[in-house]
């Protein structure tokens, strides 16, 4: 019949043992093949900051705000407008280090192509045996961890950039039941 429909909905989060084995394999492939691109900062800056790689790898220097350690992401994803959608982002964790160590060898953060980086986590990933775990998912792992430490939806939504809550609860929110024992405790 040719209908088209949602897609089904992702709940897939790395695991400690799976995030633990893709840094050790992506630090292998950094310094291995010589490559210039920071695989490991790259992907725990994804985590941290949720932000899409494509948002990533289009960070300006000069959209770096050092003293309220926040950034602004330009034309952020939106299912209404395509171009506009400035938004400043907060760097928590230790995303704002990440950014300090790079070198400023160009306007951008971090200067390299997104398929390029998405290519080696996709090589490393599959080298590793990971099944089913997209670098998206990264986005929805820094949604989860945000939730589990205790932040609020519309402190997440001003990580994530969502505007509507009702998807960011649904589709980027997968916790860990047992993580919330940290939280009481």
């Amino acid at each position: 019949m040719k209908l088209i429909g949602k897609s089904e909905k992702r709940t897939r989060r790395p695991t400690e043992k799976e995030l633990n084995k893709l840094i050790k394999g992506l630090e292998e492939r950094q310094n291995k093949n010589g490559s210039h691109i920071p695989f490991v900062d790259i992907l725990n800056f994804s985590i941290l900051t949720c932000m899409r790689i494509g948002e990533v790898c289009n960070l300006k220097w000069d959209d770096l705000n050092e003293e309220h350690k926040t950034i602004l992401i330009r034309d952020r994803k939106d299912p209404r407008k395509k171009e506009g959608n400035h938004m400043i982002a907060p760097l928590l964790g230790g995303s704002f280090d990440i950014i300090t160590k790079q070198d400023k060898t160009s306007d951008k953060i971090f200067p390299y192509n997104s398929k390029s980086v998405t290519a080696g986590f996709q090589r490393v990933r599959n080298s590793l045996d990971i099944n089913d775990l997209r670098y998206h998912d990264l986005r929805r792992e820094g949604a989860s961890r945000l939730f589990e430490k205790g932040y609020s939806i519309e402190e997440v939504a001003q990580v994530t950039g969502h505007r509507n809550l009702n998807i960011l609860w649904q589709v980027y929110t997968q916790l860990f039941p047992h993580k919330l024992h940290k939280k009481f405790g």
